[in-house]
């Protein structure tokens, strides 16, 4: 099997679907979790102050664009 950036970008995307999934679990058993706690966290993990994203920092900011209101496909991560 040949992996594409496709591939790779759904990949990735499932990923932080699921850990999506895990933080809105986290929100509705204890509400404010994600603002107080995963929000900086995923934030210092994505590196956001570094003017020039970094591929280590891919999955971290695939995760905080999944945070908001705005859908993420494949497109928006290759």
């Amino acid at each position: 099997m040949n992996l594409t950036t496709e591939h790779l970008a759904d990949i990735l995307i499932g990923v932080a679907r699921a850990q999506n999934a895990v933080i809105d679990a986290m929100e509705r058993s204890s509400p404010g979790f994600r603002n107080t706690h995963a929000l900086p966290l995923i934030t210092l993990a994505a590196n956001m102050r570094a003017g020039d994203p970094r591929m280590i920092d891919l999955s971290a900011r695939i995760l905080m664009r999944l945070q908001g209101r705005v859908a993420l496909d494949n497109a928006a991560v290759k």
